[in-house]
């Protein structure tokens, strides 16, 4: 199990960018924090989500 925002979810053998898009965020409009570490946009195709990682997703929207 992996926790986004609290959440768990049972994913394995996936990337960041791929995680994001099935749970419908829009990989060029959020800022992830994997672990405590911030993780940089052009890295989330690379970076494989592992058993018990957490994650922290927040997403821009404007407004006004």
């Amino acid at each position: 199990m992996i926790r986004v925002n609290g959440e768990s979810f049972d994913f394995k053998d996936i990337n960041l960018k791929e995680l994001l898009l099935k749970l419908q965020y829009d990989s060029s409009k959020v800022a992830v924090e994997l672990n405590e570490e911030i993780v940089r946009k052009n890295d989330y195709e690379k970076v494989i989500i592992k058993e018990d990682d957490k994650l922290e997703v927040v997403s821009f929207v404007g407004g006004g």
